[in-house]
């Protein structure tokens, strides 16, 4: 939000400086993010000064030049300045720019005035045409000014050259009374009371407001008074419609808009002055003479300002005459009733609508503007009519004009301050430190908070109803400390912290195992937005739309519902990084999904694993080779190594977003399903290359795992390895292998491991071979050929009796 200055000292007399005004600002809580400079003309004519001309003659070596002495009225010898002007003549007063001024073209580009020689002769400085000035857009000759101004006098005086400075504001969402200068102002005041700077807000006077005739009056209906609380209105008539006056678009142009025409310029000042947005209709294009206040009929097609055709809904607030609508309320008029050249009746709107109607309709339509964001966040229901007769004084004077009706004011029901309690002894237990009952007091009448009545133990406060934003005996504290200023509470050495041993700490830790565990393996962790699209939906049928949880408010369809899945979040980081080139990935992420189930609301937490593209990075020394199920399944065994579930029964998993899927579980609780994602998935994501993709079942593990580290001594005695070369069926898969191995030898089995695959030549049809490891180990002694022969021989009998595994 931006503020100018001299705006700001025409509510609070202060002369203080800018630095001084915006570290002020920041401490009560209205950041001063920058200060801008702001000139009416660029460059503010800094170096130009009126300058005497005494003598003028013609050049010696150009017969359209001319070489003149110049009186500066610096105290120094005149100058010599060679001039081209064809009106250039001795005697006159004229705009000099001295060396060294830095001057400005049509385009903005700046050049610097330098001492020099034309044509043999030296020239200090340059006589100036209006153009060259940015003044006008003549240049048939040099500016001619009048004969009393004194040589010497700065032109920016001359020209009443206007600099402002502007402060960048980076204000908070829940202050909405600080959204114009006036409110601005108001912090400002109790700001410098509580620094014994006392000084009185000055508010615009609309004494002279009067009605002049009353010939042309609207018939206000408001048929949606919760929507629209309070509704104002007048007409004026015989206006001129043209440019605002300089003072009007230096205003503007400071805080950054651009001056449209003098009526719009006045709705846009009032705005920005009191924080109250207003609209001028074109009263000859209000049908029937009719204005009424309500809702939206589902489907209707309008035309805003900004010439886009929108849809309204039937919860949309809307301005109409007896045809239809003329405008969203508080959002954005319409193209067909807008003030044009031709306008020379309006009327005039000052209204309060409801917030939280006025967000919806404008997140609707994806419109932002300056009224919708003040609409939005809650104006001050009581300047309504305020701000329409200062808007209405002010269209007189810039447009003319009469006003030709009273000002219909529809507030059925008025909305009233509120009352807070506040506890002495919780304003000092909350801040730390004791403010007096006297300060207290000060700071509070101070933020226009009356006090309706007064004991030992507190005060009973009546709040304002701009402040949308004090509700509770809390917030009050929080108003009372920011103005009485945070640097001035104090604070001591002392460092007070508690130590939790939570079910949350515990899950942390375990985090960080695995967060750790998978970084070393060349994993970054990701954090996707909880927020997603609904389409996803159809890409699983194990997603459901009744399961969703929706967003009553939500910022775009995009974002207007809470992700089911972990694995759509993931597909989009992967496209965004493949559109970026980089296609080689592994992503982990630690999120919820959230479920809607008959009313009952459920978060699950989730670990997932992303990983496409190659092994590792393309070097000469080994051939490419991309990520596959088999090393993206190693991946996961090794986390469940790492925290020591080495137990788990593994099973093919049928999925619809799975073209090869496997799911492992211990017990009846599945912990992780994981596959090859289906091409039909990847494709909606424009992904072409294959993505393989984990999802934990974070909860589940959490209750299974100790999070206990244990440590096993290293054996003092040798391990023995033992390869066998089994022929097998081709539905034998080494699972199989495995699992009976380990049974058949519980103790003395350490490892068992698949070396090679053969499928080919000399086997038999529908055989294959797998060339197995056997480690074995006993810790306590060294095992015997006899022992390592009988294991291994009870090893092979049952891979034959339980597989049909034969020896090669």
């Amino acid at each position: 939000m931006r503020i100018s200055y001299n705006w700001l000292k025409q509510f609070i007399k202060l002369d203080w400086t800018s630095e001084e005004t915006s570290a002020l600002l920041t401490d009560l809580g209205l950041e001063v993010e920058g200060v801008d400079k702001y000139e009416s003309l660029k460059g503010g004519l800094e170096g130009v000064v009126i300058g005497h001309v005494l003598t003028c003659v013609q050049h010696p070596n150009a017969d359209r030049l001319r070489v003149t002495t110049v009186d500066l009225g610096d105290g120094n010898a005149p100058v010599q300045i060679v001039c081209g002007a064809p009106n250039v003549a001795a005697g006159q007063k004229v705009a000099v720019a001295t060396i060294g001024t830095t001057l400005y073209d049509k385009e903005g580009n700046a050049f610097q005035i330098k001492k020099g020689k034309i044509r043999g002769e030296e020239s200090h400085g340059m006589i100036c045409a209006e153009d060259e000035l940015g003044l006008g857009e003549s240049h048939d000759g040099i500016m001619i000014l009048a004969e009393d101004l004194v040589p010497g006098t700065p032109a920016a005086k001359i020209f009443d050259i206007v600099t402002d400075e502007v402060f960048e504001i980076g204000l908070t969402p829940n202050r909405a009374d600080a959204m114009s200068h006036l409110g601005v102002a108001r912090d400002l005041k109790a700001g410098l009371s509580q620094k014994n700077v006392h000084t009185e807000l000055i508010t615009p006077s609309v004494s002279n407001f009067r009605v002049d005739k009353r010939t042309l009056k609207m018939d206000i209906r408001v048929e949606d008074t919760k929507r629209a609380p309070r509704y104002c209105g007048v007409t004026i008539s015989g206006v001129t419609v043209k440019q605002s006056p300089a003072w009007l678009q230096n205003r503007l142009k400071a805080i950054g808009l651009t001056p449209k025409n003098n009526i719009v310029d006045v709705t846009n000042y009032v705005l920005h002055e009191l924080g109250q947005p207003l609209h001028a209709f074109d009263a000859a294009k209000i049908k029937g003479n009719k204005v009424i206040v309500k809702t939206a009929e589902a489907g209707t097609k309008f035309v805003t300002l900004d010439d886009v055709e929108r849809t309204l809904h039937e919860e949309d607030l809307v301005i109409c005459d007896e045809k239809g609508p003329m405008c969203i309320a508080g959002v954005m008029g319409g193209k067909g009733s807008g003030v044009t050249d031709s306008t020379s009746t309006i009327f005039l709107e000052s209204a309060y609508f409801n917030p939280v109607s006025i967000r919806k309709s404008a997140k609707r339509h994806a419109i932002s503007s300056d009224a919708s964001f003040r609409f939005e966040r809650g104006i001050d229901p009581n300047i309504t009519q305020y701000a329409l007769k200062r808007a209405a004084l002010l269209i007189q004077e810039t447009a003319g004009g009469e006003i030709t009706s009273d000002i219909e004011d529809q507030y059925p029901k008025k909305i009233e301050d509120h009352s807070v309690f506040l506890s002495f002894d919780t304003v000092n237990r909350v801040i730390g430190q004791e403010i007096s009952k006297e300060t207290i007091k000060k700071i509070l009448v101070s933020l226009d908070i009356k006090i309706s009545n007064m004991s030992e133990k507190g005060l009973g406060l009546v709040i304002p109803v701009y402040r949308v934003d004090v509700e509770r005996e809390i917030d009050v504290i929080e108003e009372i400390l920011r103005i009485y200023g945070y640097n001035n509470i104090g604070f001591t050495q002392k460092l007070n912290a508690s130590i939790s041993n939570s079910s949350r700490t515990e899950d942390y830790k375990l985090q960080n195992i695995v967060a750790n565990q998978l970084t070393a393996l060349g994993f970054n962790e990701m954090m996707a937005n909880s927020l997603t699209t609904p389409d996803y939906i159809a890409l699983s049928e194990n997603l459901k739309e009744d399961h969703n949880v929706t967003m009553l408010n939500p910022l775009s369809n995009d974002l207007s519902v809470m992700r089911q899945s972990l694995l759509f979040s993931a597909l989009e980081a992967v496209s965004f990084n493949i559109n970026r080139r980089r296609g080689d990935l592994k992503f982990f992420e630690f999120g919820k999904s959230y479920h809607n189930v008959a009313g009952s609301y459920n978060e699950n937490k989730h670990l997932t694993l992303t990983v496409t593209g190659n092994r590792q990075a393309e070097s000469w020394t080994q051939p490419q080779k991309g990520a596959d199920f088999f090393l993206f399944k190693g991946y996961i065994t090794q986390i469940l190594s790492r925290l020591e579930l080495n137990k788990v029964q593994s099973q093919p998993l049928s999925s619809d977003v799975f073209a090869e899927g496997m799911a492992f579980s211990i017990g009846v609780e599945t912990i992780v399903e994981f596959g090859t994602v289906k091409k039909n998935v990847l494709k909606h994501f424009d992904i072409k290359q294959d993505v393989l993709f984990a999802d934990f079942n974070w909860a589940a593990i959490t209750k299974i795992v100790s999070g206990k580290i244990k440590f096993t001594e290293i054996s003092k005695f040798p391990e023995v390895r033992r390869d066998l070369a089994l022929l097998v069926d081709t539905a034998v898969s080494f699972e199989q292998i495995y699992k009976t191995s380990v049974l058949t030898e519980k103790s003395l089995l350490k490892d068992v491991s698949l070396f090679d695959v053969y499928e080919g030549k000399n086997l038999p049809e529908g055989k294959k071979s797998y060339a197995v490891s056997f480690v074995l180990q006993d810790s306590d002694k060294t095992l015997t050929d006899d022992q390592i022969d009988k294991i291994m021989g009870k090893i092979r009998q049952n891979l034959e009796k339980e597989t049909g595994a034969q020896l090669r």
